[in-house]
C-alpha cells in the first residue's frame, strides 16, 4: 500500500488577540463592535470611494460576518481600530491571505474614518500589525495592495518604507463594474528593523 501525506494547516498561526499602544487599540472583530464601525463609514460616508471597498451601515453586519468565516477559514485575521484618546472605533483592518506554510500574511481591506485621517493612528496600527507579524507570526514577508488610482493609499503605503513589487492588471473587477489595476508592496523580513525605526520616530514626533 503507498503511503500519502497530507500537509496540516499551523492552526496557531492566526488567533484573536489584542494590540495596543499608546494610540490605538486593535481589537478581535466582534459583532459588538456592529454601531461603531457604522458611525465610522459614515464619517466621511466612505460607501461613496470608488475606488476602495468600505460597506454602508446596512451592509456592516453582513462585513462582519464575512470576516469572521474567513477567521474560521485561517485565512483572515480581523481587527476593530480604536482611538485610545477618545475611545471612538475609527474603523476596520486585517491580516488576509495568510500563508502559513511560507509566513506570509497580506495588511488589507482597511479604512478609516474621515475625521482619524493624519492623527498618527494609522501609522500607529500599521506599526502594531507590522511588529506582531515579523516578530510573533515570524512572518518573512508582509504584502500590502492597493488600487493603482488610490494615490492616498499608495503613498501612505510607501511612507511605511514598503517597496513596490508590480502591478496586476485587470486584476478584480470593482462593485461599479470598472476593473482594478492593483499594485502590490511588500516589507521582508530583513527590512523591519529600519522600517520599525522610523515608524517609531515619526509617533514620536
Amino acid at each position: 500500500m503507498r503511503s500519502t501525506s497530507r500537509i496540516v494547516p499551523d492552526v496557531t498561526f492566526l488567533h484573536p488577540v489584542t494590540l495596543r499602544d499608546d494610540f490605538v487599540t486593535l481589537e478581535p472583530l466582534s459583532h459588538e463592535h456592529l454601531e461603531g464601525l457604522c458611525d465610522a463609514a459614515r464619517d466621511g460616508d466612505l460607501w461613496n470611494l470608488w475606488y476602495t471597498a468600505v460597506p454602508r451601515p446596512e451592509e456592516m453586519a453582513a462585513e462582519i460576518d464575512r470576516r469572521l468565516g474567513l477567521l474560521e477559514a485561517q485565512s483572515m485575521l480581523p481587527f476593530t481600530l480604536r482611538r485610545n484618546d477618545t475611545g471612538q472605533i475609527i474603523g476596520m483592518t486585517t491580516f488576509m491571505n495568510a500563508d502559513a506554510a511560507n509566513r506570509r500574511v497580506e495588511i488589507g481591506s482597511t479604512w478609516n474614518a474621515a475625521s482619524a485621517h493624519r492623527s498618527g493612528t494609522n501609522t500607529a496600527s500599521k506599526l502594531l500589525l507590522l511588529g506582531y507579524a515579523f516578530e510573533e507570526l515570524n512572518c518573512i514577508a508582509v504584502e500590502f495592495r492597493t488600487h493603482w488610482m488610490n494615490m492616498q493609499s499608495r503613498t501612505a503605503i510607501a511612507n511605511l518604507g514598503a517597496k513596490q513589487d508590480g502591478v496586476l492588471r485587470n486584476h478584480q473587477r470593482m462593485p461599479d463594474g470598472s476593473l482594478r489595476d492593483t499594485v502590490v508592496y511588500s516589507i521582508v523580513d530583513s527590512e523591519w528593523p529600519a522600517v520599525r525605526n522610523e515608524l517609531r520616530r515619526r509617533l514620536a514626533r
